[in-house]
């Protein structure tokens, strides 16, 4: 029991007598981690899977550390990811086009554990958060009416429907793992430059969805517009709910098209970031004997 109160007070006195606090400002980009199938790519030979993660983009990150003593800190930031577009879907068919891209548009938070290994090698792991934000998709599809449905509407034939709407998906709080290896590089006694590869192991399970933005044209072979806001966000087509709940389970006789089946989407990412380094004044407090 004494031994083991030495070992505290000898920790406790480290803490007191020893202290830094650091700011740190980064820029990055991110490539998607174990990415899984976010959707396909149909031609008229051949359907293709794509794959990716929304986790796949640049971000900025704001960071401070505290350490408690040379090798052990605590460290808390907050980062914006500004994810890159990922094929949903991609049709290119005589009568049909579709080009639907998603992409993150997330404000996340990260609590780690940092250790030097020496004054500027340094590693951190710890929790990820995603605090906000959304998956945003955007989607562009070109129906070519057939003979019947241009006679129906007495139009020629070749005349299309366009339609560009936009969906944004939310999701349940979602916890992962973060972890980095970093170097620095001393410009004084009070910056730092550093960079550093970091890993993000986070998935997001879906809670709802909104159609945010959404408009029909009809078209004439020639390119011109026929008709303008067929349909809008006031009035939407069928087959299309301005809000989506995603559930885990529905009854097998459901006929609520607003509820659907919830699924993990991928957001875990490698990436490399860059960034500079301000360093407080230490505090160091000396014991008298």
């Amino acid at each position: 029991m004494k031994h083991l109160f030495i070992v505290f007070a000898a920790l406790m006195l480290s803490t007191v007598s020893y202290s830094q606090f650091e700011m740190s400002l980064s820029t990055g980009y991110a490539f998607d981690s174990a990415g899984m199938k976010l959707g396909e790519t149909v031609t008229i030979s051949e359907t293709e899977n794509s794959y990716g993660s929304y986790g796949e983009g640049a971000n900025v990150q704001i960071r401070g550390t505290y350490f408690f003593n040379d090798s052990f800190g605590v460290d808390l930031g907050i980062g914006y990811l500004h994810g890159t577009d990922q094929t949903v879907s991609e049709v290119t068919l005589p009568n049909r086009n579709v080009d639907a891209v998603a992409r993150a548009r997330a404000f996340g938070a990260s609590t780690s554990i940092v250790y030097k290994f020496t004054n500027n090698f340094y590693g951190r792991f710890g929790a990820l958060l995603k605090l906000g934000g959304k998956t945003e998709a955007v989607i562009y599809d070109k129906s070519v009416f057939s003979q019947a449905e241009a006679d129906a509407s007495g139009l020629p034939l070749g005349s299309y429907s366009e339609t560009n709407y936009k969906e944004d998906f939310h999701g349940h709080f979602p916890l992962g793992f973060v972890g980095a290896l970093g170097y620095k590089f001393n410009l004084n006694d009070n910056f730092q430059l550093f960079v550093e590869a970091e890993y993000y192991g986070i998935s997001l399970k879906r809670k709802d969805s909104e159609i945010t933005e959404f408009n029909t044209d009809v078209m004439l072979p020639d390119g011109t517009v026929a008709v303008s806001g067929l349909y809008t966000i006031d009035n939407l087509p069928a087959g299309y709910n301005k809000e989506t709940t995603y559930v885990d389970n529905l009854a097998n006789d459901n006929t609520d098209s607003s509820k659907k089946l919830s699924q993990k989407v991928p957001y875990s990412s490698f990436g490399v970031n860059f960034g500079i380094t301000y360093k407080f004044k230490t505090s160091t407090k000396k014991q008298n004997m």
